[in-house]
């Protein structure tokens, strides 16, 4: 049996004025793909795997429609060489925004279907912010997603959904896809899975797991920075029976309704200015400061200088803020060279709504890994350390930072652009800080710009009833 595997993953702000390019993305294409860590256990007997292309890129603004086309049509052709197929695995993301496009996804797995043709059996992974349509769930036989927030079980999920189509393809039994809307839609850093209420919401997904004739059970918390009209919340049920998915699917859109009103951010937060007088007030270190507004990995920019601005006009000792995105600065530093003294305005050369921090700094080291994109720049203004970036990539782990000989246990504070920690980070926060800080994934939810988002939806609207309703494929016929 043949099974193709390929995708498309990132998440994408609506509100961020820059335009992912061929070039943001990572793409593995055949041989590459299926020899690569992330798809490692693309092993079963008597399964033939057949890569196609998987193109995964850091959060940020719109994809480009001319990148998007490109990427859609070489995986395409990959597809139609690679046919007849009895199965297809798509590793997807979920919240891919492309110029001109409201749903992305459902564009490209229907393309893909129309290739693949009605009897080969589909499944998707996806992240648990992914925003989901009835035009995705209509092509698809077996849906699974993270279940984690921060995101500790990706592989985990891509597995849950590869192990169900090798099952259906081996036992002949075709599964199918239930799901149900719910109106709410809370940032991923206010419904982490490792705070209440939404611990025990996901907790109560693998019992669901195992009822008669339930596969899989999921909850979406959906992509709230993406303003079109299928970012929502759903619960989505992988089933071999349409009552049991049914009912799984409106049990987990109520309970989530049923909860719209406790989700909180687990770390301490705040505005800025707060946030920076509890961290100069602190006995304790490294004090880790989140700029929210400006996270990467939640697509932000990554490029404002408001917080490297505020700390400088502080007292602290001891800082290391990694890190800002600034090409222009990166090539400075190189052009200067290593242990010279350099002006630099940093910040804002990517978002024209921010401004630059001026400041002289001393070069402590330059990292060029060979490609002039992937260079790194540290520098050192007074005692506060900065990691320069010449394209948009987070300081999430350890290893971003012994990379560049730095140790992020041994400073006072330490910034990063981030919501809530990663797993790297987290256990050495000491304390963690949050600040809600301005950008184009901002925590004021309510006061984005919203024209065409689905409405009634919480919190943005509060007095309106709902009742989960469950929906199914198209494909699944009784």
């Amino acid at each position: 049996m043949r099974i193709a595997v390929g995708g498309i993953h990132t998440e994408c702000s609506t509100y961020s004025p820059v335009l992912m390019k061929i070039e943001d993305f990572r793409v593995l294409r055949g041989a590459d793909l299926l020899g690569s860590d992330y798809f490692n256990f693309l092993e079963a007997e008597g399964i033939d795997h057949l890569p196609l292309l998987h193109a995964r890129a850091v959060p940020g603004g719109p994809v480009s429609r001319m990148a998007y086309e490109a990427f859609k049509t070489e995986f395409l052709d990959r597809l139609r060489d690679n046919m007849p197929l009895e199965g297809l695995y798509l590793a997807m993301h979920g919240a891919m925004n492309v110029e001109g496009m409201d749903d992305a996804e459902g564009d490209w797995i229907s393309a893909a279907r129309a290739v693949v043709g009605p009897d080969c059996i589909v499944a998707a992974s996806y992240d648990l912010h992914g925003n989901v349509s009835q035009k995705i769930v209509d092509q698809l036989d077996i849906f699974a997603a993270y279940r984690t927030a921060p995101h500790i079980d990706v592989r985990e999920t891509m597995v849950r959904a590869w192990s169900m189509l090798v099952d259906a393809l081996k036992s002949g039994n075709r599964p199918g896809v239930a799901w149900a809307p719910v109106p709410v839609l809370w940032p991923g850093e206010r419904t982490s899975t490792e705070d209440e209420p939404a611990k025990s919401l996901y907790q109560r997904l693998p019992d669901l797991d195992g009822r008669a004739g339930i596969l899989d059970a999921n909850l979406m918390i959906g992509y709230v920075w993406a303003d079109e009209p299928r970012a929502t919340a759903c619960a989505v049920v992988t089933a071999s029976d349409k009552a049991a998915a049914a009912q799984a699917a409106e049990e987990i859109a109520l309970s989530y309704w049923n909860a719209r009103e406790h989700f909180r951010f687990g770390p301490v937060t705040g505005p800025l200015d707060d946030m920076l007088d509890i961290a100069e007030r602190a006995k304790t270190a490294p004090v880790i400061l989140a700029d929210s507004a400006d996270n990467p990995t939640g697509g932000g920019v990554g490029d404002r200088a408001d917080v490297l601005q505020a700390v400088l006009s502080r007292t602290f000792e001891n800082v290391l803020f990694a890190g800002i995105t600034d090409l222009p600065a990166v090539e400075a530093c190189f052009a200067a060279g290593q242990g010279t003294i350099v002006p630099l305005a940093i910040g804002g050369s990517l978002d024209a709504s921010s401004f630059p921090a001026r400041i002289e700094a001393e070069v402590l080291l330059l990292d060029n890994p060979g490609s002039s994109a992937e260079r790194q720049a540290v520098v050192r203004t007074g005692v506060v350390t900065i990691v320069l970036a010449a394209r948009r990539r987070p300081y999430h782990n350890i290893a971003d930072f012994t990379r560049l000989g730095l140790d992020p246990r041994s400073v006072r504070l330490l910034v990063v652009k981030s919501g809530y920690l990663s797993p790297d980070l987290a256990p050495i926060a000491n304390p963690n800080l949050m600040a809600l800080t301005d950008g184009v994934v901002n925590q004021d939810i309510e006061g984005l710009a919203s024209n065409r988002r689905t409405r009634p939806v919480f919190p943005f609207d509060r007095n309106f009833d709902y009742a989960p309703q469950a929906r199914f494929s198209e494909r699944w016929q009784d």
